[in-house]
């Protein structure tokens, strides 16, 4: 199976970009994207249903702000809708979709960097997400956590973690959270596979970063320990330029 997550930081400007090409060029099983901003989905559906895709649509409450899509090749044996916790349901921020025996669970997490408020509800996302997670748990299936997580794990990163080191994405307690999850019984997929330093899933539109690679890598795949044998490749799609994320693979046997 071939799951692709991306960031698409609006799906019809995507579209327009050329991601309905790259798409089919790609052909995953599976395809995440988060940010979508939009809410009248009905508009782009078309386009993934006749690739081939069924279609989960999980938008903001908010016009033009927040919201996720999956798509899939297989019809999911169950779609669970959100989070069952409104404040981020209300965003649109988590759908999750049973395949092959197996949770995939689509997510994008808040960013704190727009100040105080925004930092604190990332924080209280993060704990609630544990318990999200857990209660997933409860269905004993194995579990892979993808999307944009808005938090760099490590040093190896970012591309400046000592300039970022107070910076929402590289604060001392979104790191740890991150450790916290794996140590819960996730892998870092990317990382299972690759270990070099300059490996980005996002950089800022200002001062020609992107063409710099003064990036950050803050797209995922968490994958469940006990399907981690599993892993087969795992990749970051830095050549694709349709919003300020690029993709990012995972295959698995």
């Amino acid at each position: 199976m071939k799951l692709i997550t991306f960031n698409i930081n609006g799906i019809r400007s995507g579209i327009k970009k050329g991601l309905m090409e790259w798409l089919k060029s790609e052909s995953p099983d599976v395809f995440c994207l988060q940010e979508i901003k939009l809410s009248e989905t009905h508009l782009v559906e078309e386009y993934f249903t006749s690739c081939g895709y069924h279609c989960y649509w999980y938008p903001a409450q908010k016009r033009g702000y927040s919201g996720v899509a999956t798509f899939t090749k297989v019809k999911p044996t169950q779609v669970y809708y959100g989070m069952n916790m409104e404040p981020y349901d209300f965003e649109g921020r988590a759908i999750t979709v049973e395949l092959e025996g197996k949770l995939i669970v689509n997510t994008y997490f808040p960013s704190g960097s727009s100040g105080d408020l925004r930092q604190d509800f990332k924080f209280k996302f993060l704990d609630d997400y544990i318990v999200f997670i857990d209660d997933l748990r409860k269905l004993n299936k194995p579990i892979i956590i993808c999307g944009d997580v808005n938090i760099c794990h490590k040093e190896i990163d970012i591309h400046n973690p000592k300039t970022n080191k107070n910076t929402s994405g590289f604060l001392v307690e979104e790191r740890n959270w991150v450790t916290k999850l794996l140590d819960a019984g996730f892998v870092d997929a990317f990382r299972s596979i690759d270990t070099k330093p300059h490996n980005y899933s996002w950089w800022t539109y200002r001062a020609g970063a992107r063409q710099k690679n003064k990036g950050w890598r803050i797209d995922y795949f968490f994958v469940d320990k006990v399907i981690e044998s599993e892993i087969k490749t795992a990749r970051i799609h830095s050549d694709v330029v349709m919003s300020d994320h690029c993709p990012v693979s995972l295959d698995i046997i």
